[in-house]
């Protein structure tokens, strides 16, 4: 191949699919001076073709004739035929018009359900593979660090353990419709200062040895990630995109990931407009393709002219472009799109397109439909509703909860009536829609308003929404307290409008300031409590918001972090009781709107104390959740052997390089159906190093039918116990160990004592991510 050829293969090209089927069409966006030319675009090769469907709204059979169509236009426009890797978003589902809408990953981490995820992945991998998308571009990995970051919806939560297990249940999901998964954002996004999009990092070693890169370290070993989308940000003055350190030594020297490292939307660009460590487009494209950046995206500035003439002056060694270009063929040749013969997928035929590859989950794919391609069809909306469902916490409730019939129940707040309000930042009527208002949103959402009277027909349900999310405007107060005043109860359902770069209250670039409820919601809801009604709060948003001013005057507290299409008849089953509730914390809720902790990971220090007029402890903490059934956890077990009563009691003796298996018995002693989940924290009392006072390192969904108990075990290596030590080694040592299993990261539970006994050992990225958890039929 010639240097052009080898460069060609490493960029992207930003295109949209024409609504006739004709083809996808450049078009142009921020860092391009102009629509290019398609021909002379194409001329050579082409690495990628980025968001043909994504970009605006297209009916999905059309969208795939075009697609099918340009590809035949690359392959003949260059000497070896090779097609373009086609990417999509995919963060809460394909990120398409009329495609499913799922939860955002925050109510992925608050179901606690990792099997479910993936198959919500596999489901979302058939979609976009059916259409002739090879890569998807999630998911995100950034363990959230402090939830005023307008992006904390995009996480999974704030716990590196449950956002590595679930998050690679995703990867294996996607990958296994033949979907690229694509790990965001590497490394320290969530982690800037202030919670500021874009801004600094100034993270020390240990966190982000122990706390940001263990959940990409499980999704490349254990899910098998064959990409790697670089962060935004820069580490101590490092961008991410020119350190070699994380792109090259971490992830491919140590790792053995064998990937791709794709850029962040003009990422590589940005080394010479915002970090301002390149002086040019082709000192930006020697700096990230040095540092191990295989492909530009979205489209080509850095890697294509200016990178090739920097290679001819002999300021890029043409060796490093070979080792991208071969990563790319490689991936591309893993895709199937280099064999003999091949011809773009889905074929076109007709008025429908064909079945979905065989690589997709039998009866998963999406089929086709009447208008040719059903992006939306009933077993995703089911899957969607029940991860809706699961992830829903009950944060509160005095009893009102379930509704049991009232005769008149006022449904009042901003959200209450309002569709959006279910969507996070990267759904398409969100992202992409939310530029076309004359178009319809693609998919049906029902609203908790249109759910809730759907839910309970023998009530009379009244509606004021009383304030817009955002703004100053409280003209609607008055009737929304009329209304609350004259109802048995009154369900607030206050929150967010997910949009972008400050076109909502949450999502890229809505960070904010404190935690307090956008707008005059916080105002709206003083009110409601006044008037004496039993208030019912239902927040649907993207981040935890501090609620300490309400505790013990509402009468329960419902959060649903974007629950996606199908979340409004998932809150309604949860308030009128047909589903018991079963979410679990996946952030810590604030107590004050400037107070927030750092997380529950915080060490000793962190929390509260007598030199500090501050206290940060949560009102609701990571874990918390409740039920309308009561359990019982009884008999804790180590190794078999009963637990003492009393703390610590004997300690069991384990090697630094053993197992032990702790578990106890959970029982259903309430009326009804429901499910617990069991939290397994391990506490280090002494270490070299300052540690937090508990972190998660195992957790199993148990279902349970009224009275029936169930065994719940967990092996756990000795390799969970590990810490990088003062010299930057990742150590196992000897001593006490407090393994706690609870409710919630707060909760005292069931504590067993173990000691490990030995040598101290060093380990590496082979050593046990995951606890093994086992709960008896």
């Amino acid at each position: 191949m010639t240097l052009e050829e080898k460069t060609a293969q490493l960029a992207g090209l930003w295109v949209g699919a024409d609504a006739s089927g004709e083809g996808v069409a450049p078009h142009q966006h921020d860092m391009a001076d102009g629509p290019p030319d398609w021909d002379r675009a194409i001329a050579g090769g082409l690495g990628q073709l980025t968001r043909p469907f994504g970009t605006a709204p297209v009916d999905p059979a059309m969208g795939a004739r075009a697609l099918a169509r340009s590809q035949r236009q690359i392959m003949a426009a260059n000497r070896f035929a090779i097609p373009a890797q086609a990417h999509e978003e995919c963060l809460a589902g394909f990120t398409a018009w009329t495609a499913t809408v799922y939860p955002v990953p925050l109510a992925w981490g608050a179901a606690f359900d990792p099997a479910l995820v993936e198959r919500m992945a596999a489901q979302i991998g058939a979609s976009m593979r059916h259409v002739g998308i090879h890569q998807g571009l999630a998911p995100v990995l950034d363990v959230t660090r402090d939830p005023r970051w307008g992006r904390t919806e995009e996480t999974i939560g704030e716990d590196p353990y449950l956002v590595g297990t679930v998050g690679t249940a995703y990867v294996r999901g996607l990958q296994s419709a033949g979907v690229v998964a694509t790990l965001k954002h590497f490394i320290g996004y969530s982690a800037s200062r202030a919670a500021r999009n874009l801004a600094p990092v100034s993270a020390g070693t240990r966190e982000i040895a122990d706390v940001l890169l263990p959940p990409f370290e499980m999704a490349v070993h254990a899910g098998g990630a064959t990409s790697v989308m670089h962060s935004y940000t820069d580490i101590d003055g490092v961008p991410a995109a020119a350190d070699r350190g994380l792109l090259t030594a971490v992830l491919r020297d140590t790792w053995g990931f064998t990937g791709t490292v794709v850029a962040d939307y003009f990422g590589i660009s940005f080394l010479e407009t915002l970090h301002r460590v390149a002086g040019s487009p082709g000192q930006a494209a020697a700096l990230a393709l040095e540092a191990g950046v295989d492909v530009e995206l979205p489209s080509v500035r850095c890697y294509g002219v200016p990178l090739a003439d920097a290679v001819r002056s002999g300021a890029v060694a043409e060796a490093l472009v070979d080792r991208a270009a071969r990563r790319v063929l490689l991936q591309k040749c893993e895709l199937g799109l280099l064999d003999p013969g091949w011809e773009p997928v889905p074929a076109v035929a007709g008025e429908g397109l064909g079945d979905a590859p065989a690589s997709g989950p039998p009866g998963d794919a999406a089929a086709p439909g009447p208008g040719g391609v059903d992006l939306d069809p009933a077993a995703h909306r089911d899957l969607a509703r029940t991860l809706a469902e699961r992830s829903a916490v009950l944060l509160a409730n005095d009893g009102t909860l379930p509704l049991s019939g009232p005769r008149t129940v006022a449904v009042v707040g901003p959200n209450a009536d309002t569709p959006g309000a279910m969507l996070g930042c990267y759904s398409f009527p969100g992202h992409v829609g939310a530029h076309h208002p004359g178009v319809p949103m693609g998919v049906e959402i029902p609203t908790v308003l249109s759910s809730l009277r759907a839910e309970l027909p023998g009530s009379r349900v009244t509606h004021a929404p009383g304030c817009p999310v955002a703004g100053d405007d409280t003209s609607g107060f008055a009737d929304a307290v009329a209304a609350a005043r004259d109802a048995e109860v009154c369900v607030a359902v206050l929150g967010d409008t997910a949009g972008l770069f400050g076109r909502g209250t949450s999502g890229e670039g809505c960070d904010v300031a404190d935690l307090r409820l956008p707008g005059v919601q916080h105002d709206l809801l003083d009110a409601l409590v006044a008037t004496g009604t039993p208030v019912v709060l239902v927040l649907l948003a993207g981040r935890p918001y501090a609620l300490g001013a309400f505790e013990g005057r509402t009468a329960a507290v419902l959060q649903a972090f974007f629950p996606g299409e199908e979340g409004g008849p998932a809150v309604a089953g949860v308030l009128s009781g047909r589903i018991s509730p079963s979410g679990r914390l996946p952030v810590s809720v604030p107590r004050v709107p400037g107070g927030q902790p750092s997380t529950y990971l915080g060490a000793p220090l962190a929390r509260r104390s007598d030199v500090s007029s501050v206290d940060p402890t949560p009102l609701f903490p990571f874990g918390h959740g409740l039920s309308y059934t009561r359990f019982t956890w009884s008999d804790p077990r180590v190794d078999g052997a009963p637990v003492p009563a009393g703390h610590p009691g004997p300690r069991r003796e384990v090697p630094t390089d053993g197992r032990v298996t702790v578990g106890c018995t959970v029982r259903n002693d309430g009326p009804r159906p429901g499910s617990e989940t069991v939290q397994l924290y391990l506490e280090d009392p002494v270490a070299r190093v300052v540690r937090p006072v508990r972190r998660l390192i195992g957790y199993a969904r148990v279902e349970l039918d009224p009275g029936a108990e169930r065994r719940v075990d967990f092996a756990v290596h000795a390799d969970l116990a590990a810490y990088t030590g003062p010299d930057g080694r990742r150590i196992v040592e000897p001593g006490d160990l407090d393994l706690h299993l609870a409710a919630s990261s707060a909760d005292p539970g069931l504590t067993a004592g173990v000691r490990l006994v030995g040598a101290v050992r060093t380990v590496d990225h082979t050593r046990r991510l995951t606890t093994e958890a086992a709960v008896a039929p």
